[in-house]
């Protein structure tokens, strides 16, 4: 599966940004994106966080792993969470 990657960073209510991808069957819209990044900000507490097309943006195309394909064909979507995400 070709999957689209969004480069997301959020600034966190204490301050601190996190920053981590929201990865989507290529086809899919950039708002459903930023839709599913609000699902994730909403699970770790940070609902209320602020999240746009700005703190959003497409990076690239790539072919998904079987793990992130799989979550993507259960869930709609994955997040890679990089820096600043809850464990």
């Amino acid at each position: 599966m070709q999957c689209a990657v969004y480069d997301t960073y959020v600034r966190k209510k204490d301050g601190d940004v996190m920053h981590f991808d929201v990865v989507v069957e290529a086809k899919t819209p950039h708002e459903k994106a930023i839709e599913f990044g609000k699902k994730y900000l909403e699970s770790v507490g940070e609902g209320e966080q602020q999240m746009t097309q700005e703190e959003c943006q497409f990076c690239h195309i790539q072919q998904a792993p079987p793990r992130i394909e799989s979550d993507i064909q259960n869930n709609g979507y994955y997040i890679q969470k990089m820096e600043g995400c809850p464990a």
